[in-house]
């Protein structure tokens, strides 16, 4: 487990081993989740995080594990349950880490949702956008901003560990957890935090 300027990451093999041990929160969006998650993971997606928070303050410390794609949101996650007094870790490498380590993604049974992952949803609509401002930048030289506003974001973006456009995808209905999960998902977590430490 680390932590050099951060949430504590625990590493896969690591997270593995305690995985019966320990409450996991996928914080991607629900379509990204149903393409595969780690074990008994809930999704709690990073934007409807706040609604989760008084069933997580109930969890025991050092048994939360927050995962996303690759880690980045997780690790946002991490840093907003630690202002609300949360204590969580984040796993290295995220599901993708895990599913390179040959490790078993669970995925929902009678899913017919095939969304995109985040990062790929990304890069498409960056590449749309890219080739719509080059072509109309033909017609008339402005459009070619919006190209250079785009190469601007994406700078941004590795700069900061930050994504504006994921932000804005995120809410697109195809990403958003229909209310019943995202309930479902709550009230398994309010039960393991009312449940007894052994």
């Amino acid at each position: 487990m680390t932590a050099p300027h951060g949430p504590l990451a625990l590493d896969i093999d690591e997270a593995r081993s305690r995985l019966p041990g320990l409450t996991v929160i996928d914080v991607r969006t629900p379509g990204e989740y149903a393409t595969g998650h780690v074990p008994d993971a809930l999704n709690i997606p990073l934007d409807r995080l706040e609604s989760a928070l008084s069933a997580l303050r109930r969890l025991p410390d050092e048994q939360l594990l927050v995962v996303c794609a690759s880690g980045a949101r997780s690790e946002n996650a991490c840093r907003v349950l630690a202002e609300h007094g949360i204590r969580a870790m984040t796993l290295t490498g995220g599901t993708q880490g895990w599913a390179q380590r040959g490790h078993e993604l669970h995925r929902p049974t009678g899913s017919s949702r095939a969304t995109w992952s985040m990062e790929r949803q990304v890069r498409f609509t960056a590449g749309t956008v890219v080739l719509a401002g080059l072509g109309l930048g033909l017609l008339h030289p402005a459009w070619q901003l919006l190209s250079a506003g785009i190469a601007g974001g994406l700078v941004f973006s590795a700069l900061t560990n930050t994504c504006g456009m994921a932000v804005l995808l995120s809410k697109l209905p195809h990403n958003r957890p229909r209310p019943a999960d995202l309930e479902a998902s709550l009230t398994t977590l309010g039960r393991r935090g009312e449940a007894p430490v052994i």
